[in-house]
This record gives C-alpha cells, structure tokens and sequence, in this order.
C-alpha cells in the first residue's frame, strides 16, 4: 500500500494522457469531503462540503476546503458533481462560488434544491443540470455516469467518471440498506456492469470500514420509536440533521399514529422540510404539522418537536433549550430523542447537553441507551461484498479518519486487490491514473480554511492559540510610559488581569522587577519600545510561571512622551 510521505513536494505537470485525482479534504476528517480529478488540462470537482469545530478551534463557525490549489485554475472547471445533499459535501459550495458564480452544479433533484435554497442566502443564482440514476453526461473531457447509492438521505449518487485515462467511481456515501424506506437500492447490478467495463480506480466511502458485519436497516428505527412515543408523558422533542429526511420521515409516522402535531424549529430544518415536502419525498398527512407558534394552544401529549442541535451545536436549538436561552423551556417529563450519530470530536459537547436535559427533568433517549440511530454508512461486510462486485484495479480509500481509510484498505487487500494498487492518501495528496496504474505524485496545500463571521480564511492557527489560551489561562496587560529620549519611566508600570485567576493586587512584587530590567535598558541605549515590550513580557510571564504555574497571555503596551 503506497502512501504520502511529509516532505512530498508539488506534483510535476500532469503528464499527458493521464488522470490526476486530488482530494482537497475528507481525508483524514469526517467532513469538509472535495475531490479534484484533472483531465487534459481541464478539472472536475467532486462535492464542496464542509468541517465543523471542535472545542479547541473557539468561535470558529465553519472548516472549509482549501481552494489555493485552484484559485488560479477556476477557469478550468467544468463543473461541480455533488453526490448528496449533506453539509459536509455541498456546505462549501457558496464560498468556492463566491469566488467563480458560473461553475455549474451538477446533482439529483433533492441535492440542487437544498443547495440552491442555500445559494438563495448568499445571493447566487447558480446554474444548474439535473441528473438522476442511469443519466450519463458528458462534462468537458469527463464522460459521467451516475449511480443510485443509498444513504441517510434521499436521492444520494455515486458517479462513474470515464477519461482516455480510465475509469474512476466515486461513490459518495452509501450503504447497501436491503429495505430502505424509499425503496431505492443501491444499484449492485450497475456497478457489476461498471465492473465488467474495468474500474480502473475506486474511491470508497470508508467511514464503517472498522465496524464488523452489515449497518442495520433505518426501517429498525421505527418500533423504537413507537415505544418511546407511546410512553411520553408530555412533549416529544426529537434533534436530527436538518437534511435527514428518512428520519424525519419515520418521527412524522410516529406522531401521526399516537396523535400529536409536530412543529419544527430552527431555520435550517424548516427549510429542507420545506423543501423534502414540496418535492415529494416527505410524506406529511395534511394537518400533521403545524407552526410552533400554535403549540401552546396544544395540551404537551399531543407535541412533537423537531429540531437541531443533535452534535451539541452551541447556537442549535436544542443546546439553548439545555442553557435556558430558548423560548422553548424542557419541563419535568418531557422526552428529547437525539436520532443521529456522534460526529467524532462533538463527543463532550453532547453529552454536556445531554446533562443539561436531564438536570431539567427531560427524559433524554440516545443511540447510547436506545436504538434511535443507524448509520448511513456500509459497514465492512458490505465493503466486501462491494469490492468483490466491483473488482477494481486500483483502490484509494476516502471520507473517514486515518483508521477508517487504513481499514477499508485492508478491506480491498483483502477481496484480491494488490497492495501496491492501494492507495492511502491524505488531504492535498495528488494521486495520478496513468497506463493503468494510481501512484502518489506529489501534494499541494490543503490545510484548513476557518470561517469567522463574515471573515473566511483570516483566522488562522496563531489566532485560534491565541483564543485557547485567553479561553484556558486569561490575559494581563501591562501599561507603562517611558520618556522617549532617555528611556525613562515616567508612567507605571500599571497591571491588570482578566480571566486568569489573579488579583490585581498581587502584582506589587513583580512591579519592581520590571522596572528594574526597562532602567537596565535604558541604561545599556535599548530604548525601543518594541524591544522593551518584550523584556515586560518576558520578566512578567517567568515571574506568573515560577509564581502561580499558570501561562495567561502578556499583552505589554509600552508608550513614549
């Protein structure tokens, strides 16, 4: 199995007649997933998704790919493929067309809706062509076909990409669900013709690859939630992904049997409801839902809400219902059902939501005490029998974390793919198809992008350690005025401390200190105000260190006269 090494340098020229394959996130990561494939000059893209943060990337509300490798080349692309609607594969979609509006979009009709009902929001009208299973398009040099996949939300594809080079599919996400609840396969029968044909190279949905056996049915979920239903004493409020619409689906069921209206919460799950509804794939019996201004009308046993925040998002609803901060207070005897998974890294902050349900009298049911949850993902039998359908002559394995990727290779060695055909890249890896073979050929950047508010890409890593360390030890400031031809103290030196534990008061010992090192400057000619600031730091952060062994951030402001 080849794999990247850290001192890879850029890849040369595609040479020509090859096929260059270039992941730009979701390798390595569960999310942020865009895959570049560059043919003869011209580029495709596969999903634009995004990242979320983690507990040490503070205020940080969005990851997103890194489009430098690109930036200069958008003139290059002939369009963008997305294989599902899920944030962390269309989310990036209006920042990378910020910067180009006219790359087209290529989806199924689910997909397109969500994302241009986002698009709506950052004023991009976008242009757009509509693909379902079985279409093949030709998008520049890039002869596409499209493949039914199923997964946690409807209408997923996987695309088959055909070049001189060879062919490459990708599938998305996807599992093998026997028993779906819309009755729609992932199509064995089109990737055992795509495998008659020669799959040249595979990229594999690798998130289950550790977990042994076949993912349940979503279908499993619904006596479950009969049960807790009909044990509910008062309000039902349940927290999903805003765009999984096979779940909803089966919350709408239950309501609809035990009696009660549901009304959603939160902009984002309004709208894809909204949108799954008009286009037909929610199933609403009319007067089921209604709008949550209406709910107080209604007696709490005839209730179900349906909101996000099922990762422990701190500005979802559900998080603010935990903190007190909604108009929407939990109440002794209400019952919160978190149907999703835990995304790796959210693991802290949901359950600090869980405990905050729960010390309000909630009745909370999770995937760790209830089976309200299955994957969208195929599992490692599935894989098997996938790899086996599928016989390709190179594997690279994506979307998931290092174990997952290495996991899902063991996976394809072991279903007769040779190892030196198994390719285990990360982000920013260039993976070149040439006469048949996939080889490592260099790696651009691919590092992590942070939105801030309206700042995308102004936040660095030296800004975020920052924010920890105000977060983790707090802040002192120093003031001190200097006379600025002798170098002098004439003011100060003056401290303050915030967030760090430490009295003002205790500052008078290290005060002599600092004016002890500035005289010593003065006196030795170094008078500059910069290099003064940083003999205050030094000399106060040792003196916070051998005193309290704590770290807070010195912020030293040296002014002349």
């Amino acid at each position: 199995m080849s794999h990247p090494h850290p001192e890879l340098s850029s890849p040369p020229p595609l040479p020509e007649g090859g096929l260059r394959v270039t992941p730009l996130g979701g390798l390595g990561e569960i999310g942020r997933n865009m895959t570049v494939f560059e043919y003869g000059g011209r580029l495709l893209i596969v999903d634009c998704g995004v990242l979320f943060p983690e507990e040490e990337q503070p205020g940080i509300d969005l990851i997103l790919p890194d489009f430098s490798s690109i930036r200069d080349r958008l003139d290059d692309i002939e369009g963008i493929v997305l294989t599902h609607g899920h944030e962390d594969h269309i989310g990036g979609v209006p920042f990378l067309l910020r910067e180009k509006p006219d790359i087209p979009l290529i989806g199924s009709k689910l997909t397109l809706a969500l994302i241009e009902a986002k698009l709506q929001e950052h004023r991009i009208r976008p242009y757009t062509l509509e693909v379902a299973e079985g279409n093949r398009e030709r998008i520049g040099p890039f002869d596409c076909e499209f493949v039914a996949v199923n997964h946690s939300i409807p209408d997923a594809l996987a695309v088959a990409i055909r070049t001189p080079a060879g062919m490459v599919v990708h599938t998305g996400d996807f599992k093998m669900d026997q028993l779906p609840l819309d009755n729609r396969l992932t199509d064995l029968h089109a990737f055992a013709r795509l495998s008659e044909e020669g799959i040249d190279l595979l990229l594999s949905d690798s998130t289950n690859a550790e977990v042994p056996g076949f993912t349940p049915h979503e279908r499993d979920i619904s006596n479950v939630l009969r049960q807790v239903f009909a044990g509910a004493r008062k309000r039902v409020i349940v927290a999903s992904f805003a765009s999984h619409v096979h779940r909803i689906q089966q919350i709408l069921d239950a309501a609809h049997e035990y009696g009660r209206r549901v009304a959603f919460v939160g902009r984002s799950m309004v709208r894809n409801m909204g949108i799954a509804r008009d286009l037909g794939y929610l199933k609403v019996p009319p007067g089921l839902v209604v709008d949550v201004k209406t709910l107080d009308d209604l007696p709490d046993n005839e209730v179900v809400l349906v909101c996000t925040g099922s990762q422990g998002e701190p500005m979802a609803a559900l998080s603010r219902m935990a903190n007190r901060d909604h108009q929407i207070r939990i109440v002794e005897g209400d019952t919160v059902i978190l149907a999703s998974s835990l995304i790796p890294g959210n693991e802290n902050a949901v359950y600090r939501v869980i405990n905050g349900l729960t010390r309000w009298g909630a009745n909370v049911v999770h995937k760790g005490n209830a089976k309200v949850h299955v994957s969208g993902h195929a599992s490692a039998g599935e894989l098997l029998y996938f790899y086996n359908i599928c016989r390709p002559k190179n594997l690279m394995p994506v979307h998931g974390e290092w174990r997952h990727l290495r996991a899902n290779a063991e996976l394809g060695a072991l279903t007769g793919v040779p190892h030196d055909r198994i390719v285990i890249a990360e982000d920013g890896v260039a993976v070149d198809l040439i006469e048949g073979k996939a080889k490592i050929s260099g790696k651009v950047q691919a590092g992590y992008v942070y939105v801030d508010g309206l700042s995308v890409g102004d936040v660095g890593e030296p800004a975020l350690k920052d924010r920890k360390i105000l977060g983790d030890e707090g802040i002192i400031s120093v003031f001190v005025v200097i006379d600025s031809s002798t170098g002098k103290i004439t003011g100060g030196p003056h401290i303050h401390a915030r967030g760090s534990g430490i009295e003002d008061s205790v500052f008078g010992d290290v005060i002599p200190k600092i004016t002890e090192v500035l005289e010593r400057s003065a006196q030795d000619g170094v008078v500059e105000p910069h290099q003064m600031q940083q003999l205050v730091r030094r000399t106060l952060g040792k003196w916070v260190s051998d005193t309290y062994r704590r770290r807070p951030m010195i912020l030293p402001v040296v002014v002349e006269v």
